[in-house]
C-alpha cells in the first residue's frame, strides 16, 4: 500500500472552509466529516484534515500559531502545467484568497502561491523534470 499523508491544519469556521476548497474543486469524506473536522482528499494518498481550532488543541500542548502572523508550513502541491498553477490560484482568489507573493518563473520550474481564509500557505507547482538542474539550492 502506498503511504498516504493527513496534512492537520486549523480552521477558525469549518463551513466557511469547507466552501472554500470546495470552489477549488475538493471534495470531503463524509465519514471522516463532523462539527468538529472534516477529510478533504487532493488525491488517492493525500488529505487534509480541516479541524476546528479547539479540536485541533485536542492533539498538542503547545500554542496554535495564527497563519495569517506566521509561517507555520507551506503545503505545496504539484500541477501538470503552468496553466493549471495559474487556474488554481484564480480560482482561489475568487473563492476569497489572498497571493502574498506573485508568480514565479525558474524555466525549469513554476510557482504560485495563495493564502486560504485563515492565513494557511498553499502553492502549486509545475516542473519540467528534463529541464532541472542537476543542484537546486
Amino acid at each position: 500500500m502506498a503511504t498516504q499523508i493527513f496534512v492537520n491544519i486549523p480552521v477558525k469556521d469549518l463551513d466557511k472552509s469547507v466552501t472554500f476548497f470546495t470552489q477549488l474543486g475538493y471534495t470531503f469524506n463524509p465519514q471522516f466529516t463532523n462539527e468538529k473536522a472534516t477529510c478533504m482528499i487532493i488525491s488517492d494518498t493525500i488529505y487534509v484534515m480541516l479541524l476546528t481550532v479547539p479540536f485541533f488543541q485536542t492533539f498538542t500542548t503547545k500554542e496554535i500559531v495564527d497563519a495569517r502572523k506566521a509561517v507555520e508550513s507551506i503545503i505545496c502541491l504539484s500541477a501538470d502545467s503552468k496553466d493549471e498553477v495559474n487556474a488554481m490560484v484564480d480560482k482561489a482568489v475568487a473563492a476569497g484568497a489572498t497571493v502574498p507573493n506573485p508568480a514565479t518563473d525558474y524555466g525549469f520550474m513554476y510557482q504560485h502561491s495563495f493564502e486560504d481564509l485563515d492565513g494557511h500557505h498553499w502553492e502549486f507547482v509545475w516542473m519540467d523534470p528534463n529541464g532541472a538542474p542537476e543542484h537546486v539550492g
